[in-house]
């Protein structure tokens, strides 16, 4: 493997764990979607989130703005999803400090951890193992923002663009991989219904 893997190789990686399926799904939003993806199966294996990990801080690294900071830089995840990929990001750019976001349950906002807020001015990357709709992204920039904090980039291992995605504004985007499944409003739309495949219904 190149000091980047490629697509194809980020992509076998995720097939080899299970974490890339091909099938016939239904989210809790009501999609139905013929591929599903759950990073964290892939980044059980240390090797597999050191791999993505790295991957994602050289990519960072070819931004010069971005290298010029890179000791100044926290790196903050949305989900505990990319906690593993943050902290392995956080060594290879002997970056300042990781943390993470929490929502206590579906009726409460993503918060920070008491005692711990945003640095005024400090230099974030959002990380997170999937760039679907970006609403959780959102969510964790405004709150980054609100605290002072400046965001300077997003970083996932696999975009995956929904019909549901959200203005992200334009901040710089960093992926090793992007996949574009096929989507289906619901069930009424879906082909994958009227052509009978199994549905398998995903809680992410």
């Amino acid at each position: 493997m190149e000091l980047l893997p490629t697509q194809d190789e980020v992509l076998r990686i995720l097939r080899d764990t299970g974490a890339l399926r091909d099938g016939h799904f239904e989210y809790p939003t009501g999609l139905h979607t013929n591929e599903y993806l759950q990073v964290p199966l892939a980044l059980r294996y240390y090797q597999n989130t050191k791999t993505l990990g790295v991957s994602l801080s050289r990519l960072l690294r070819a931004n010069p703005e971005i290298r010029a900071i890179a000791s100044q830089l926290s790196i903050v995840s949305p989900t505990t999803g990319g906690v593993p990929l943050a902290f392995s990001m956080c060594e290879a750019l002997r970056a300042h400090q990781v943390y993470w976001l929490e929502r206590p349950d579906d009726t409460h906002p993503m918060r920070l951890r008491q005692y711990l807020e945003p640095i005024p001015n400090e230099p974030v990357v959002m990380v997170d193992d999937v760039l679907r709709s970006g609403r959780k992204f959102r969510e964790l920039k405004d709150l980054l923002e609100a605290g002072g904090a400046h965001v300077v980039g997003l970083a996932a291992v696999i975009f995956q663009p929904t019909p549901q995605m959200v203005d992200l504004g334009d901040i710089p985007r960093y992926y090793l991989a992007q996949i574009n499944p096929t989507y289906y409003t619901d069930a009424a739309e879906c082909a994958l219904c009227r052509e009978g495949v199994p549905l398998e219904k995903v809680w992410i």
